[in-house]
């Protein structure tokens, strides 16, 4: 019997727009609406939304919250001021990434935590597995299915934010918006909204945000945002893969599995070397920190020439043609007109400008070494 699929609080208003589905870890979302192309270009030269509510969202809060997260995940949180965003892993005790995700300081004492969608089950499990054992455990909730995320990015995603929190709070809320850093956030408690979370973070390469509320409110907040801007696009997963590429981030799955490494992805610095308390992984990492252990394999980019991709799968080659490593996502970039692939190669990485054979289909390609990200927005 084929499990149901969960939909977000906007699946009617996405069917409404035309929206293709597809199966995204167990939530039928939108792939596209019309052209990935479009929505991708749309993204890079003014604005995109996107439904992202399949995304996980736990909260975690009490005195022991700080503990409970630096004996869970990765990085050290304590000294995270109120209004911060992290970057964090957590990791399998043989230093495996179970997943990556964003950790946002609300309160004090109040932390949501945002894992991908298909790792809520075994982040949340293990962040609860690791607060049975604490003295005095902190609150740990998971409302994923009753929180509804809503992205705006592209180069007018802060005027359209700031231009609706004017009409649903006032102007001040508009100029915290716009003064608001890179993996800040900011919170507000809204009539006939209830609690509203702004963080200027994003996946796509471009300045954006990223806003949670609670899903019983995402049409009317969804509605309030498209009409701010008519030129505001609708957009599907498929193009937020592509323009996550572009900005060389990684995907769990591809990029990230449990059989990585962060030393392998590149990842080595969002482990904390500094706090005391022990988490999982802490050990094996530790340990290839103290014997400066080269990593098997590394993370590179590639830039290819001509129209042909060199997909997920695609061998890396060495003068012999014995293979050498493999790409783990790929694509012909609709932003800079030529193929761009993320690939793990044996350690150690070549030098940026190395040309290295790939095997496409078959068919031997020349592919250049090029330091990450492929794209950079102007800031």
């Amino acid at each position: 019997m084929t499990e149901q699929l969960k939909t977000s609080a906007l699946y009617e208003t996405h069917q409404q727009t035309g929206a293709k589905f597809t199966d995204f870890a167990g939530w039928d979302m939108p792939l596209r609406y019309d052209s990935e192309r479009v929505e991708h270009q749309a993204v890079r030269t003014h604005a995109g939304i996107f439904d992202l509510s399949h995304m996980g969202n736990l909260l975690i809060s009490g005195p022991s919250a700080v503990e409970l997260l630096n004996s869970s995940l990765a990085g050290n949180f304590a000294p995270m001021a109120i209004g911060r965003a992290k970057y964090t892993l957590a990791l399998t005790e043989s230093g495996g990434i179970v997943d990556d995700m964003i950790v946002y300081r609300l309160g004090e004492d109040r932390f949501m935590v945002v894992p991908n969608a298909a790792n809520v089950d075994p982040v949340r499990d293990q962040i609860a597995g690791v607060n049975q054992g604490l003295a005095q455990p902190a609150e740990l909730v998971d409302t994923t299915e009753h929180t509804a995320i809503i992205a705006v990015q592209g180069p007018a995603a802060e005027q359209i934010v700031a231009s609706v929190l004017t009409d649903l709070i006032d102007e001040h809320a508009a100029s915290v918006v716009t003064e608001l850093g890179y993996y800040r956030c900011a919170r507000w408690e809204i009539d006939n909204l209830g609690e509203l979370v702004v963080a200027r973070t994003g996946y796509t390469g471009e300045d954006g945000f990223e806003l949670f509320l609670d899903a019983t409110q995402a049409v009317s907040l969804w509605e309030k945002l498209r009409a701010a801007d008519e030129q505001l696009l609708p957009c599907g997963l498929a193009c937020r893969d592509s323009l996550r590429l572009e900005a060389g981030m990684p995907l769990y799955g591809h990029e990230l599995t449990e059989h990585t490494t962060p030393a392998e992805a590149g990842s080595l610095g969002v482990v904390s070397a500094k706090k005391t308390e022990d988490f999982p992984g802490r050990a094996a990492v530790d340990a290839d920190r103290e014997n400066e252990a080269t990593p098997v394999r590394v993370l590179i980019g590639l830039q290819g020439t001509g129209r042909r991709a060199a997909r997920e799968g695609a061998h890396l080659l060495d003068e012999q043609g014995q293979p050498i490593g493999e790409v783990s996502s790929g694509q012909l970039s609709t932003t800079l007109g030529y193929p761009i692939a993320l690939a793990y190669i044996q350690a150690p990485a070549p030098e940026p400008g190395t040309v290295l054979t790939v095997d496409i289909r078959g068919k031997q390609h020349e592919f250049t070494v090029v330091p990450l990200p492929f794209y950079q927005r102007n800031r």
